[in-house]
């Protein structure tokens, strides 16, 4: 009876959760506790020893952005020395997709529930191809890094400020009736995101160049609205953990190498196993023997009740990471098994507009022998490479079952 209180407390604050878009700031200057000597990585608490080649890329490149290393040796040295502090984005209330890294000079998003006044942060999204979040660190990606540090990162905040901020939830429930999971498929709400966006942009870049360069950069990555997503369902997370007693996930995360969880009434202990391999579709020329495992702070969206728990709203999501509508539509009804109830801000119209399955129950993951469905990138197992796919993946039971013997404990 104590544990069914605790659950309906840390559901009606999810609920009640209202993550609002409200400007762009370098890390080091908004992110809590963040340092130059500080680097924030997905997933639970890794060191650099046991990092995969998609983090050791995305690590090497962060320093070579921060000019604090000359060359890839260089770097890779200088995160071996010790001299590099590494701790997990959910230790500092940010989120980041795949690798997930964050250094002090990287712009970040800043969103804040307005319902307790709480912030949470994410990185902009680089778009497709060679990007820093799958591991490589080309000239070229970190030439776009340092544009998107500056003029790109200037512009939003402007624009942000003239507009007062974007109401983050209204904008997914939209995207959610338009085709969009909020994971792996957004391209309606970067679309609306664009949309909203676009006037005040206009306003505050006064060289036509430029303006049209960040209206094209945005209009031409259909995962822009990603990252602010994912610190929006940080937010609503957030607002439902530390409730004594409760059995609800709030965050579910991986390194490359180990996938962890937390739970609400179990404070912030990480529950870790090895992180499993993607199943999906992979780019001409790749296969699996070139994946690695499964990496990331994107489950977060799932966390949130998006993302593949969503996906009977999003059928089109099959031609990117294998698989068939039915397929889409199987995974959402399978999850409401596991939750502890329906979202009353995210709804499935082709369910009838029923809300989507939110508020993973470790009992009932455990229980009914149920994992939670995610839908993923792939990353190259090698450092540099990036993105050669995109795929499925459950997590190893292993965690939750070590959570459900803690709340017995």
């Amino acid at each position: 009876m104590a544990t069914e209180q605790a659950n309906r407390t840390a559901f009606a604050r999810m609920m009640a959760s209202r993550p609002r878009l409200v400007g762009v700031a370098p890390a080091g200057e908004v992110i809590p506790g963040m340092a130059e000597d500080l680097i924030l990585h997905a997933g639970p608490p890794i060191e650099w020893a046991q990092m995969s080649g998609p983090l050791r890329g995305a690590v090497i490149g962060a320093l070579l952005l921060e000019g604090r290393a000359a060359d890839e040796a260089a770097a890779s040295a200088l995160a071996a020395s010790g001299q590099v502090r590494f701790a997990p984005c959910h230790h500092h209330a940010a989120v980041g997709p795949m690798a997930g890294v964050v250094s002090s000079s990287m712009a970040v998003y800043v969103v804040e529930d307005q319902a307790i006044s709480h912030q949470t942060f994410s990185t902009l999204n680089e778009g497709y191809g060679k990007v820093l979040r799958y591991g490589a660190f080309a000239p070229e990606v970190i030439e776009k890094l340092r544009w998107m540090n500056a003029s790109l990162a200037y512009a939003l905040d402007a624009a942000l400020d003239k507009l007062g901020g974007l109401d983050l939830r209204a904008l997914m429930a939209e995207g959610l009736h338009m085709g969009d999971e909020g994971h792996n498929r957004n391209k309606a709400g970067s679309l609306l995101y664009l949309r909203q966006l676009a006037p005040a942009l206009a306003e505050v870049i006064p060289d036509s160049e430029e303006r049209g360069r960040i209206l094209a950069f945005l209009g031409g990555n259909a995962l822009s609205v990603l990252n602010p997503v994912m610190a929006a369902c940080k937010a609503m997370t957030d607002a439902a953990h530390g409730i004594a007693g409760s059995s609800l996930v709030t965050a579910m995360a991986r390194n490359g190498t180990e996938f962890g969880i937390r739970v609400s009434g179990l404070g912030d202990r990480w529950f870790t196993a090895p992180c499993e391999m993607p199943a999906g579709k992979y780019f001409e020329g790749y296969t699996q023997q070139d994946a690695n495992p499964d990496i990331g702070d994107s489950t977060i969206t799932e966390t949130a009740g998006i993302g593949a728990f969503a996906m009977a709203a999003a059928p089109a999501i099959v031609e990117f990471i294998g698989g068939t509508p039915e397929l889409t539509m199987e995974s959402t009804l399978e999850m409401y098994q596991i939750t502890l109830g329906e979202h009353e801000h995210f709804t499935i119209p082709a369910l009838g507009f029923r809300g989507t399955p939110t508020g993973i129950d470790v009992l009932r993951v455990v229980e009914r022998g149920i994992l939670p469905r995610i839908n993923t990138g792939i990353a190259h197992r090698q450092p540099g490479v990036g993105q050669i796919g995109a795929g499925l993946v459950r997590p190893p039971m292993a965690v939750f079952v070590e959570a459900v013997g803690e709340l017995a404990g």
